[in-house]
């Protein structure tokens, strides 16, 4: 077992594409704020500016719901070029708000014996 970190799509949902451009037209529209807001509203998302940025490969962003309880979160793009001279732009949606942990964490019951009442 390793001490690192676990990667980020063992821990939420992650998504293929398979998509027809080219990886830097894929980047240019993840990257520009005016052509992300078109398919990503920066009202979903806790700062306007990446959170982490490997150019032409990878942005990460930091979300957060707009509902109580308001639980952050990070969607994280990762850009590769396909065989064919498209993008496989890989999609991963991680809930990282430590509030989360805290409720996954609690048991949902006491994990005692049922205890049987008499009637």
């Amino acid at each position: 077992m390793s001490d690192a970190e676990p990667d980020a799509a063992e821990t939420g949902i992650a998504g293929d594409y398979e998509l027809d451009a080219p990886p830097h037209k894929v980047w240019r529209a993840l990257h520009t704020p005016e052509l992300r807001e078109i398919w990503l509203p920066g009202s979903a998302l806790a700062e306007p500016d990446a959170i982490t940025v490997i150019p032409g490969k990878e942005l990460r962003f930091r979300m957060r719901d707009d509902a109580p309880p308001f639980l952050e979160s990070t969607v994280t793009f990762r850009i590769a070029p396909n065989r064919t001279g498209g993008t496989r732009l890989r999609v991963i949606h991680a809930l990282t708000d430590p509030r989360f942990d805290r409720m996954t964490r609690a048991a949902s019951n006491t994990n005692t014996q049922p205890l049987m009442r008499a009637a």
